[in-house]
C-alpha cells in the first residue's frame, strides 16, 4: 500500500542520511532531507511534512533549539535520532517537545515502528486549529474532512497537499474573510515570508480545478487587498 506521508530527515552525516532515506523510500514514504537547522526550518514551513526525523548535532544549531522553535506554532511529530545516549540528553529533547527519541545505532524495524506510532498519535489528536470533521457542502462543491478529499458534483478533484489545506482552512471558517497573512501563517508556518505571490499562485490553481469560471468564482471569493472568503455552506 502506497504511503502518502512525507517525512523530513534532518541529518548532517550523509551516510546515515542516505541510509535512513533508503529505508523510508523502500517503505513507500515520501522523503525530504536537510543537513542543517536552517534548511530544516525552511523545509518544514514550505513543504509541511507529516513527520520529522531529527539529529541533535547539527552544524548550525542544536536540534533542541529547532524543536522548541517548531513547538511555538506546530504539533508536527518530531522523532529524535541521535548518538547521544545519556538520560539527560533524552530528557532535554523530550522536554523541548520531541515526541520520541531513538538512539543510534538503531534497527530499521524499530525506526519504522516508532514512525507508525507517531503517525497514529498525530492522526488521533486534535491539533491547535481544531480539526474539522464531517463534510462541507455548498452547491456542487463538497469537501470531506475525514477523507481529505474534494468533490465537484461526482468528480473527485485532485488538490496538492497545500491546496487542500488552503481550501480546508477556508471551509472551516466559511463566510468569514481570512487575511492573506493569516492563511500564509497557517499553511506555511509563522516564519514564512508574508509574500502573497505564493498564495495567489496556489489560489489560481485551486480555482482552475473547482470553479467553472475562475474569473467569476462561485465558491472562493477575493476580498481585494484583504484576503479570501469561502461561500457559506448549504
Amino acid at each position: 500500500m502506497k504511503n502518502n506521508e512525507c517525512i523530513l530527515v534532518v541529518e548532517d552525516d550523509s551516510s546515515i542520511r542516505n541510509f535512513i532515506c533508503t529505508v523510508l523510500s523502500a517503505n513507500d514514504y515520501n522523503v525530504l532531507t536537510a543537513d542543517s537547522a536552517a534548511q530544516a526550518l525552511s523545509a518544514i514551513t514550505s513543504n509541511c511534512p507529516d513527520l520529522v526525523l531529527l539529529d541533535l548535532g547539527l552544524p548550525d544549531s542544536d536540534g533542541n533549539k529547532l524543536i522548541k522553535t517548531v513547538r511555538e506554532w506546530s504539533l508536527l511529530p518530531i522523532i529524535v535520532v541521535s548518538a547521544r545516549d545519556r538520560e539527560r540528553d533524552k530528557v532535554q529533547a523530550l522536554d523541548a517537545g520531541a515526541d520520541d527519541y531513538i538512539t543510534k545505532p538503531f534497527g530499521t524495524s524499530e525506526l519504522l515502528a516508532r514512525i507508525r506510532t507517531a503517525m497514529r498519535h498525530r492522526n488521533n489528536r486534535e491539533d491547535e486549529f481544531s480539526i474539522q470533521k464531517g463534510k462541507f457542502v455548498a452547491g456542487d462543491f463538497c469537501l470531506d474532512f475525514d477523507k481529505h478529499r474534494v468533490f465537484l458534483g461526482e468528480k473527485d478533484i485532485h488538490l496538492t497537499q497545500n491546496e487542500y489545506k488552503i481550501v480546508a482552512l477556508l471551509c472551516r471558517y466559511s463566510g468569514k474573510v481570512l487575511t492573506y497573512d493569516y492563511i500564509i501563517k497557517n499553511i506555511w508556518g509563522p516564519y514564512a515570508k508574508c509574500d502573497n505571490q505564493i498564495l495567489r499562485v496556489n489560489m489560481a490553481n485551486i480555482r482552475r480545478k473547482i470553479e467553472k469560471n475562475p474569473a467569476e468564482p462561485k465558491y472562493i471569493y477575493t476580498e481585494v487587498g484583504v484576503g479570501y472568503r469561502m461561500t457559506e455552506r448549504d
